[in-house]
């Protein structure tokens, strides 16, 4: 999160992150980052406040920490979040906790547009969890394997129709 927004956003998250969900999709998009290193600050205090982190695997590797994925997903869980999610494109997710990983596999389309596939799998994952009655704090601790595979499976098939068809079009609750 680039400025004028990105201290606004994290002021947000410090001031709401005690009583209140955080998502976070740090959504990287390096031509805008005039300042790498404090914007890499800025996302690893930003990941430490937010219960729930979806990435794309290109932003995980624009993190460039050390180790395998799975250290680095492991010592991110330590400083905050409860779920983590990394997206892979046509090579489906994967998701950790404290007490699991996971994967969900990609629902293979012809692809139109990408624009907008991410955000699409946040929108699934975050109906998810509130349509179980799980996007509270205290309830996103306990996660099971099957409410986290139901909740990135969600995000995969809406995302598989955004992408089907053009102009970043998400589906209609019917068309899943």
């Amino acid at each position: 999160v680039a400025e004028p927004c990105g201290s606004v956003y994290e002021a947000l998250m410090v001031r709401e992150a005690p009583r209140r969900v955080m998502f976070l999709d740090p959504n990287i998009r390096e031509i805008f980052i005039p300042d790498r290193q404090k914007h890499l600050a800025r996302m690893r205090r930003m990941i430490a406040l937010a219960d729930i982190v979806k990435l794309s695997d290109e932003d995980l590797a624009w993190f460039a920490e050390p180790g395998e994925e799975h250290e680095v997903i492991g010592r991110w869980l330590a400083r905050g979040p409860k779920l983590i999610v990394v997206t892979r494109g046509a090579d489906g997710a994967d998701a950790w906790t404290a007490d699991f990983h996971l994967h969900v596999p990609a629902i293979r389309v012809a692809v139109a547009d990408t624009v907008g596939a991410g955000d699409t799998v946040n929108a699934g994952i975050l109906a998810s969890l509130s349509q179980a009655g799980l996007l509270e704090k205290e309830k996103l601790v306990t996660l099971s394997r099957k409410q986290v595979r139901q909740a990135v499976d969600l995000g995969m098939r809406a995302a598989a129709v955004t992408v089907s068809r053009p102009g970043a079009n998400p589906p209609w609750d019917h068309e899943l």
